[in-house]
């Protein structure tokens, strides 16, 4: 496996340059994982499948979807893109590389762990502030369009908010100076786990179910149906800041009460 893996990167860094793999390469990666991933929550609520997991009843209707897929390609291509190719002599300065060896799978895991700790802490914080008044209302207020999620409505942002807590997720990397495999894993993994955070399903086979401290869908679809004053739940992978910081009440006392009603 390892021979094998070390056979293929040895073709894409002799075929591609370094700028061609770190840029043009991941963002094909990322529209690859998130609309592979994402599109088939647009189908499941168009057919109704899987109905009994979905957390909300009401459906987004097919307009509605189609236009955050076209303003998503619009931010995709219009922001997502350059940022990546604007940060590149960033990254390059602060270590990363994509040259033989690959870094051991100990070392790949140990800096995705990190970078899954980093991103909660610095999402929740950048999300709260998101949530003050002014902020909310011109900015943070275009995510919240869509009340009732699916898993493309994970991107769905106005561009100021694209890039501001987009920090989140390359601070860790930034800080390490990660082997670009190790970048591409964390670029999947992340845009999996957003994806699956607003898919509006709650699965059996769902994240949540089995990783404690996990969020996961039903953990953040609290949030999308609240009003932005007091929604909390504001972490974007596991729920521990979210209960240091009491804003997770709102959501604990309402399953209390479910739970005593049942």
């Amino acid at each position: 496996m390892a021979e094998l893996l070390e056979s293929a990167w040895r073709y894409l860094i002799t075929n591609f340059s370094d700028f061609q793999l770190a840029c043009i390469g991941s963002f094909i990666i990322h529209e690859s994982v998130f609309f592979l991933s994402g599109l088939p929550f647009v189908f499941l609520e168009r057919a109704g499948w899987l109905s009994k997991y979905k957390i909300q009843a009401k459906n987004n209707s097919p307009a509605a979807q189609g236009k955050c897929i076209s303003r998503l390609l619009l931010y995709h291509f219009g922001v997502n893109l350059p940022v990546m190719i604007v940060s590149y002599p960033v990254f390059k300065r602060m270590g990363m590389r994509s040259t033989l060896p690959l870094p051991s799978w100990k070392v790949v895991f140990g800096q995705i762990i990190f970078y899954f700790i980093v991103e909660d802490f610095v999402f929740y914080w950048g999300h709260r502030i998101l949530h003050t008044k002014w902020l909310y209302k011109n900015v943070h207020s275009v995510h919240h369009e869509y009340a009732t999620p699916f898993g493309l409505t994970s991107e769905y942002a106005h561009p100021a908010e694209i890039l501001f807590l987009g920090f989140a997720t390359i601070v860790g990397p930034a800080l390490t100076g990660p082997h670009l495999m190790t970048l591409w894993l964390w670029m999947v993994l992340r845009v999996l786990e957003t994806v699956e955070a607003h898919c509006g399903y709650d699965f059996p086979w769902s994240p949540s179910n089995f990783i404690p401290l996990y969020g996961g869908a039903y953990f953040h679809d609290y949030h999308h149906r609240l009003l932005y004053t007091k929604s909390g739940n504001y972490s974007s992978t596991f729920t521990y800041m979210d209960w240091i910081f009491g804003t997770d009440k709102g959501f604990r006392n309402l399953e209390a009460i479910k739970k005593a009603e049942s």
